[in-house]
Formats: structure tokens, sequence, C-alpha cells
């Protein structure tokens, strides 16, 4: 029987988001009282909401473009689907702390001890427990995320994208400008906001699905990224 796990946030209204990123804003905009024609109705119950969000907004993946200026018109809508339906991995990282980097000597080392390797088009996701441990919280910001030699090690192995459970894939003020120049420069990106790494742990190899919406110029999209077990 097929197992499949969701690895994707909720999105509502005043959830967390990223620095200076757009907040969330949902409202009805259409209510069945109001299609039905009732006049001054008790309720709204809503037929359509109205959404008004950044592109990277809760689970979300990068596109090339968000990357660096020299990468404009490598936009979410012209990114190939294969690198969101890929083999996925997910590697124990839930001892590290607030704001520790994750190199790339310790990749290896989770690699090993899971007894799993890194192939071309993978995507590996890096489980740290923070979502559980600090969503919503003022140290929410302040997750462990990978060094700027990790990432350019991850992306010389060819892996099509990793994923964090934090709001960034680097360290903020550390290595996260760094990291993100270096998934422009080798053309790999990342998917950041993830939940239920856990559930991963342990279990070998899974199919990923993380596609995005089809945004004209986008630099990036929400997605449901899921975990699928045959």
């Amino acid at each position: 029987m097929i197992e499949i796990i969701d690895l994707s946030q909720e999105i509502y209204e005043g959830m967390p988001v990223f620095k200076d990123l757009p907040s969330v804003k949902m409202s009805i905009h259409n209510s069945h009282e109001e299609w039905n024609g009732e006049k001054n109705p008790t309720a709204r119950t809503p037929a359509v909401h109205r959404l008004e969000l950044g592109e990277h907004t809760g689970t979300h993946v990068d596109a090339i473009n968000h990357m660096a200026i020299e990468h404009k018109g490598k936009s979410i809508d012209k990114m190939p689907l294969s690198m969101f339906y890929t083999e996925g991995i997910c590697l124990d990282f839930s001892p590290k702390g607030l704001r520790e980097l994750i190199e790339k000597d310790e990749i290896t080392e989770a690699c090993s001890k899971a007894e799993v390797e890194i192939k071309a088009g993978d995507t590996v996701l890096l489980y740290t427990d923070h979502f559980r441990k600090h969503f919503g919280s003022e140290n929410w910001k302040n997750g462990p995320g990978v060094s700027a030699e990790c990432a350019r090690w991850l992306g010389e192995r060819g892996i099509a994208a990793f994923g964090v459970e934090t709001m960034s894939p680097g360290v903020s003020g550390i290595s996260n400008r760094e990291v993100h120049n270096i998934c422009g420069e080798l053309n790999f990106t990342h998917y950041e906001n993830m939940i239920n790494l856990h559930q991963l742990i342990g279990r070998g190899r899974f199919r990923f699905v993380g596609l995005p919406l089809k945004i004209r110029g986008g630099t990036g999209s929400p997605v449901r990224a899921v975990a699928i077990f045959d």
C-alpha cells in the first residue's frame, strides 16, 4: 500500500514569514449566503477566499532567478518539472542547535549512519527538528542551516535540491546569502519551511514530489511537498 507523508506547512493569515516578506492575508471574497441571495445574513460561509501572499510563503521552493541578479529570466515556470519530482533521502541532524552550521563531512557521516548514498538528481532533506521545537517562537528565525562549503559540495553531487525545516537554507548573517548564490551558480535549488521530516528518518529512499505553481516570471512558489513510500 502506498504511504504519502505531507511535508508542507498550512498557509493561514498571520503565519510566520521571513523578515520583510509579505504577510499572509486571507478574507472571504464570495460567500454562499451571497450566492444564495440572502439579505443581511447573520454569518458568511466562504465560497471563495481572497489570498494575498508572497511566492516564498510557507513550504516553498526557490527559483533560480531568486538566487542573484545574473540569473534573471530563470523563473519558476521555466524550470524543468523533473527538478520537483525526484528520488529523495532524509538525513538526521536533530542534535543541531540554534544557528549551527551543517558541514559536508557531517552529511557524509549521516549518509553512512543511515546507509544511504546521495545520487545525482536526488532531493536531500535535512531533519533538524527545528519546526517542532521552535515554530512560532522567538527562536523560529534562528534555525541551523548548511554552510557555504556544504552547499557547494551538495551541488557538485548533481542533486536537484535540498530541503530544510527552517525559513532559510543557510544561517542568516553567516552563510545564507552565499548558499543562495551557490545554488544559482550550480543550477540547483532548495525547499524551505518543511515539516514532518522526523517521519522519514531511518526509512531509506522515497519518491519526493514538490511541484510549484506555474507563476509566470516567478521567483519561487509555495508547494505541497510529499514523500511517497511504495
